[in-house]
């Protein structure tokens, strides 16, 4: 009997040991994996965000490192978290420096189409005898300069749309709205979370980008606590974001901030659920021209 026993002590030894050489892994960090893997394929990323991937990189190596390390799940999902938002802003990264590279081709090539047609206009100037063949020519690069402005013009604006969709920008009747949902924010306070300021700052983006556009921004509560005390919280967290902008180059002018507090919500706050929705802030972006569209 003894046999057996020191066997099944031996089995029970190698399995043991066979486990404490298995990294951990969660879910999170499983999915971050292949989000790094997505990006580090996707051409655009290693040409405009290479130093941005090398990042993410490092940030999902420390991640891997605790999981071999058998750390705790807490913090392994807390390191991946972390390189899962630089992934995202690695992506975002690409998709901004692509859109931008297609712009300035679209530029380009108009300058050079208008430097051709001052070129022709010359030319017509000094010979009467090519005026009509010049003329031609020069209403087909005319043509051509309207064909690349239309190109240009919707490249900025698929542009312009695509940086919404990534913000999931909702299109309503007072214009278009960028919602900042209470997760973005510390609980019961005013400060913005890394993910809201980061949110933030893509709204920046957007706005230098669009110079003619002006903003509006608004806080609200849900109706938890004072009237007053909801005030000044609705308040707080609206000039939190506007802080956001303005130290990202967005001009004081174009940015307009209000807190409605629990006065106007957008569920009942009878639920947990319901409630959340209410603690919320609203930025508004103009129409194409700078015009607000009456409010709520």
């Amino acid at each position: 009997m003894r046999i057996p026993f020191k066997l099944a002590i031996i089995s029970a030894a190698i399995a043991l040991a066979a486990c404490s050489t298995t990294p951990t892994s969660t879910t999170l960090l499983d999915q971050t994996r292949l989000d790094y893997q997505a990006a580090k394929n996707n051409p655009d990323v290693s040409k405009y965000a290479s130093t941005e991937l090398t990042q993410s990189a490092e940030a999902i190596d420390k991640a891997n490192a605790a999981a071999a390390a058998h750390d705790k799940s807490e913090k392994i999902d807390e390191l991946a978290y972390a390189a899962k938002q630089k992934i995202s802003i690695t992506v975002d990264v690409a998709k901004q420096k692509a859109a931008e590279a297609v712009v300035a081709s679209s530029e380009k090539r108009r300058t050079q189409i208008q430097l051709n047609q001052r070129t022709n206009e010359v030319n017509i100037a000094n010979s009467n005898t090519e005026k009509a063949n010049n003329n031609a020519e020069v209403a087909s690069e005319m043509a051509t300069i309207a064909q690349s402005d239309a190109q240009l013009a919707q490249a900025r604006a698929d542009k312009f749309e695509q940086e919404l969709k990534d913000l999931h920008a909702q299109k309503t009747d007072h214009g278009i709205v960028i919602s900042f949902g209470d997760i973005l924010f510390n609980t019961d306070k005013f400060n913005l979370t890394p993910s809201g300021v980061a949110l933030a700052q893509k709204v920046a983006v957007i706005l230098n980008e669009n110079p003619q556009r002006t903003v509006s921004i608004d806080g609200f509560t849900d109706s938890t606590g004072t009237a007053a005390y909801n005030l000044g919280l609705s308040e707080r967290r609206a000039n939190s974001v506007s802080d956001i902008l303005l130290s990202a180059g967005v001009a004081h002018q174009r940015v307009t901030v209000q807190g409605f507090g629990e006065t106007r919500p957008v569920a009942d706050n009878n639920t947990a659920e319901n409630r959340q929705m209410n603690r919320r802030v609203e930025i508004t972006l103009s129409d194409a021209n700078g015009n607000m569209v009456s409010a709520k």
